[in-house]
């Protein structure tokens, strides 16, 4: 077999690989879309929580799940802050929801979102409801800082949480360009304008300027976590080198309440808003929830996730390693 001929079969298969790819895909949608209704509350099964109106005090569930980035959500990313924050609005101005519980699945996200967020939650509490965090694998940085600012923190004993600090990752292809005879040429208002640039290495003066901006915005979620833990300052920059904890280690240190999963994180949000007996629980469903539940978390890391941090370049809360 000659070469041409070589590649020609190469490009065949290829062009196979991706019709199926894209044939399944298709027919994995079409399935979900045509599933029936889902059964009544009146049926043995247990019903699946919604966001539907009832005059009964609720306790409302919010998942926080992934990386949290400013903008709407899409069919792989569902803490697009423009979304959450207008479920979270909306159950503020409910008066049958009495509490909240986030549950939080997160490495956290960029600083920006994950302050919008809280901004939201602080209205929440203002407006009269128990705000409740309920850790699942990873409440890390953003997503520590999110649940620190609730009334009180629940968490598995094995949760990783923590690593409250803040990173900002800049690629430097300068040696690579120079390989390849690529050159490079600015042209700027002035000295600093293209600070970050991966063409070329930082300035001392430049790294300065960037690593004054870290350190305000570490100190930011210090502030955060010591007036939502209400914990001294000193304290807690002693916890906040950038570490992850173990939930068992997070309750030692006074970074949560208690041990315990999302039903008890549930039972106490509705104890401290005063509903009586077991609460209603409201959930709202994530748009594309259907579509990705048709594939497992494997897969859905192995086939949709883009190659690098979504958050390159972004000052942000993140545990860069749960990605």
């Amino acid at each position: 077999m000659n070469e041409d001929e070589d590649q020609n079969k190469k490009a065949a298969w290829t062009t196979a690989l991706v019709v199926l790819y894209g044939a399944c895909l298709g027919a994995a949608l079409f399935q979900i879309l045509t599933l029936p209704p889902e059964k009544s509350a009146s049926a043995k099964e247990t019903p699946r929580m919604s966001m539907k109106r009832d005059s009964r005090p609720s306790v409302a569930v919010v998942p926080i799940y992934g990386t949290i980035t400013i903008g709407e959500d899409g069919p792989f990313t569902n803490n697009g802050t423009d979304r959450l924050n207008k479920r979270l609005k909306e159950i503020g101005e409910r008066d049958d929801v009495k509490a909240v519980v986030l549950r939080i699945n997160s490495p956290g996200g960029s600083v920006g979102a994950v302050q919008e967020v809280c901004d939201e939650i602080e209205k929440l509490k203002a407006s009269g409801k128990t705000v409740v965090a309920s850790m699942g694998d990873i409440a890390a940085s953003g997503g520590y800082y999110i649940a620190a600012s609730a009334d009180k923190i629940y968490a598995n004993p094995g949760t990783l949480t923590g690593s409250i600090g803040v990173i900002f990752e800049l690629a430097n292809v300068e040696e690579l360009i120079k390989k390849i005879g690529v050159k490079v040429d600015p042209i700027k208002s002035s000295v600093h304008k293209d600070i970050g640039s991966p063409f070329r290495a930082m300035s001392q003066d430049e790294k300065i300027i960037m690593q004054s901006v870290i350190d305000d915005a570490y100190g930011q979620f210090v502030d955060a976590v010591a007036k939502g833990r209400k914990m001294d300052r000193e304290q807690v920059k002693i916890l906040a080198d950038g570490r992850i904890y173990s939930g068992t280690q997070a309750k030692s240190n006074g970074l949560i309440d208690e041990l315990g999963n999302l039903e008890a994180a549930i039972a106490k949000a509705a104890e401290l808003s005063g509903i009586k007996g077991k609460p209603k629980i409201l959930y709202e469903e994530v748009p594309w929830e259907r579509f990705l539940q048709s594939f497992s978390q494997s897969s859905k890391q192995t086939l949709f996730r883009l190659p690098g941090s979504q958050l390159a370049g972004h000052l942000a809360y993140l545990w860069q390693y749960s990605e």
